[in-house]
């Protein structure tokens, strides 16, 4: 798709930026790590590998998927603040996630796999000045500014969160 076929500001941003409630990225960053650190480990480990559906993943892929995620995130940002100029292609989140060997993993690993990857991104984003942060992002079938990618990140796991409190805690009962 060349740069005329390309989608400013694309309709997941309005999603993203509402889950964030408006709130300044440093904040946001930090906000979720907060909320990882407020995670009920022996309430996760009660509900082990169990799913609310038959073929949804467990809250340990999850988990594995917020950090693989992240990364994946982390690694556009880089190449976008570096002005680098590679445009990065998609990821397919399903193949990711059938090939992850989540759990096999126990949940507090994951757990602290996940702060220290939302610590690295933290620091990353802190680095970057404001010309930085408004860097225009072209992506394989949209652009966004390169802050929207942290506001992305934070979003991702608001939305998976409210999916473990919504469907997955309930099991624990």
């Amino acid at each position: 798709m060349g740069n005329s076929e390309s989608k400013e500001h694309p309709e997941f941003l309005d999603y993203v930026y509402k889950l964030n409630k408006g709130i300044e990225l440093t904040e946001a960053l930090q906000l979720s790590l907060k909320e990882i650190d407020q995670i009920d480990l022996e309430q996760l480990n009660r509900i082990g590998l169990r799913s609310y559906e038959k073929n949804k993943w467990s809250i340990n892929k999850i988990i594995q998927h917020l950090i693989d995620w992240e990364r994946i995130w982390c690694f556009r940002a880089i190449i976008f603040a570096r002005a680098e100029g590679t445009i990065p292609v998609a990821h397919d989140q399903e193949i990711m996630g059938e090939n992850s060997n989540a759990n096999e993993i126990p949940i507090e690993q994951l757990i602290e796999e996940l702060i220290s990857v939302r610590k690295s991104t933290i620091r990353m984003f802190a680095s970057f000045n404001k010309k930085i942060l408004e860097t225009n992002c072209m992506f394989f079938e949209y652009e966004m500014p390169l802050s929207a990618i942290g506001f992305t990140i934070t979003a991702h796991q608001i939305h998976h969160f409210n999916v473990i409190k919504e469907r997955y805690i309930p099991l624990d009962k």
